[in-house]
């Protein structure tokens, strides 16, 4: 039976790839104002913070699902 979780099997790397892709960084810190987003971004800082700070990696994980 499929899981009917949009985030079933993704990695968090995966939904910030697939949100900076459709996003770009400018708008995703728009969106979601935190500074790992609008200060200097980079892949590898945004996941390090986001790993660490629940609340942040909730609200990615929700943009996530709304443009599905």
């Amino acid at each position: 039976m499929a899981s009917n979780d949009p985030l079933h099997g993704k990695t968090l790397e995966t939904i910030l790839t697939q949100l900076v892709d459709h996003f770009g960084w400018k708008e995703l810190g728009n969106r979601i104002n935190i500074n790992c987003f609008n200060s200097n971004p980079s892949m590898k800082s945004s996941l390090t913070f986001l790993r660490k700070t629940p609340w942040a990696r909730k609200k990615v994980e929700e943009l996530y699902i709304s443009i599905l």
